[in-house]
């Protein structure tokens, strides 16, 4: 067994915390970022799902109908989108499709704004439709860890609007779950609090892997997480106040651990 210390600055931290209204984003860095596509400047994103990112675009051969046309921004960035628009489109437009200063997902690295790579395209809406090519990455998207992150119906839970062209990466097997259960990322926060660590995880077949997802709270000093012999995993904090533990091992392990023995 492997026993892991998780502090309280590591809850700010992961492929799943949850940025909107309600939680800021605090982890203000440049670092660990790789370009997606370069054209009048690079569009950047945290590297790991920039490596994903690209991965999809490969499997889809997407790269001359799908482009990005946002990934990381800094504050100051979003400070100067958020400001423009409402100068140019009235608050209330404003405050449907962009996220406050400080509160947006782009700021993490971990979002994309993509669109059909036809035409004019509208930085702030930009035309991403559910058929062709874009049908075809939206069904590619969950296995390869990206949500739409604002569905439609759901604007009082995410305080955004539908937007068809914002997908997150989260990583797997969440972006299936979320995908499957039809859910937002704050609800699924919120799912992931009925499944406390040590006591009753929840359990999901993708492929041939097992996962186990629970949530550890978070302590003052650390909190202390073991994990068991033969399992992967991956930790990542949920930017209120604990964290998202997935172990995982292939289905095959334990029959394979007995034929061994």
């Amino acid at each position: 067994m492997k026993t892991l210390s998780l502090t309280l600055d590591m809850v700010y931290k992961g492929n799943l915390i949850l940025v909107n209204r309600d939680y800021p984003y605090r982890e203000y860095t440049k670092t660990n970022l790789a370009p997606i596509q370069v054209s009048d400047g690079p569009i950047l994103m945290q590297r790991k799902s920039a490596t994903i990112y690209t991965s999809l675009m490969n499997k889809i051969s997407a790269w001359n109908h799908i482009t990005a046309v946002s990934g990381w921004r800094s504050k100051i960035e979003q400070e100067q989108i958020y400001t423009g628009s409402i100068a140019e489109n009235g608050e209330d437009f404003t405050t449907k499709y962009v996220a406050l200063p400080g509160h947006s997902e782009h700021q993490t690295g971990l979002a994309v704004d993509v669109a059909l790579a036809q035409g004019e395209i509208d930085f702030i809406r930009p035309h991403f439709p559910y058929t062709g090519i874009c049908g075809d990455f939206r069904q590619a998207a969950g296995r390869h860890g990206f949500i739409e992150r604002y569905p439609k119906g759901k604007e009082k839970i995410t305080g955004i609007a539908h937007e068809p062209w914002h997908f997150r990466y989260v990583g797997t097997p969440h972006a299936n779950l979320i995908e499957v259960m039809g859910i937002t990322l704050e609800e699924y926060h919120q799912k992931l609090k009925e499944h406390p660590h040590g006591d009753k995880p929840l359990i999901h077949e993708m492929g041939s892997m097992t996962y186990e997802i629970s949530y550890l709270p978070a302590h003052k000093d650390e909190a202390l997480l073991i994990i068991p012999n033969g399992m992967s995993h991956t930790v990542s904090g949920n930017n209120s106040d604990g964290f998202i533990v997935t172990l995982w091992r292939d289905i095959n392990w334990n029959a394979n651990l007995n034929m061994a023995g």
